[in-house]
């Protein structure tokens, strides 16, 4: 004779059911590294980027090193090498030489954290950085992924993209030219901004484009 379970009885298996599933969840959250229950809101702080003198600071770059548990010494050389540039560190800053905008620092911190932190499989960024022989391996202690890095080559210098009549810029003069007018320069573009000063910071809009020549008139605000 087929056994009849009445709702009480299969409402009961039901919550079993529910109860043995969270004890299984709950241990095996406990099971899981502590470093990968603390990533669980992984948020890079925002690049705090100011220009002092002919220099660029990263304000917060120990914060973000921290952010994405890596050694300072290891991030400042990856965007050393990604922006073209040199620089040191200096107490919780990083200091690069030259002006560098903040999108520009920003994309090659993101582009790290790509390469070095992320896991490939389950995009946690609970790994960590290993060398087997000569070669580097990021190891994830959320899903165990094991992977070769793969580093970017050839991205040299900062490179801007391409200018478009009638946008704006914001560039630095960087020179005089014989007729007076302030020289910039962006990418492959030689820029002419009439009315500007060496060392200025200006926004510009470009009027007119011939090949690698531009010419452009400051936007007043």
């Amino acid at each position: 004779m087929a056994k009849i379970f009445s709702i009480e009885q299969s409402f009961g298996l039901t919550r079993m059911a529910e109860q043995d599933y969270n004890d299984l969840l709950k241990r095996a959250r406990e099971g899981l590294p502590e470093k990968v229950i603390a990533h669980e809101r992984f948020k890079i702080p925002d690049a705090d980027v100011f220009i002092e003198g002919k220099t660029t600071v990263l304000r917060n770059f120990e914060d973000i090193s921290n952010a994405i548990d890596r050694e300072p010494q290891q991030v400042l050389a990856y965007l050393l090498r990604e922006l073209g540039t040199a620089g040191t560190i200096d107490g919780r800053r990083a200091v690069f030489k030259g002006r560098v905008s903040p999108t520009q620092i920003e994309d090659r911190i993101s582009g790290y954290v790509e390469t070095y932190v992320l896991c490939s499989e389950c995009k946690r960024p609970d790994t960590r950085i290993v060398k087997e022989e000569r070669i580097t391996i990021l190891e994830c202690d959320a899903c165990g992924a094991h992977r070769p890095v793969e580093v970017r080559k050839g991205s040299g210098p900062v490179q801007e993209k391409a200018l478009e009549e009638g946008k704006v810029y914001e560039v630095t003069i960087q020179d005089i030219g014989r007729r007076g007018d302030g020289i910039a320069k962006v990418d492959k573009y030689t820029i002419f901004v009439p009315g500007t000063a060496k060392g200025t910071t200006v926004k510009i809009e470009i009027e007119k484009i011939s090949g690698s020549v531009a010419f452009a008139h400051i936007v007043r605000e």
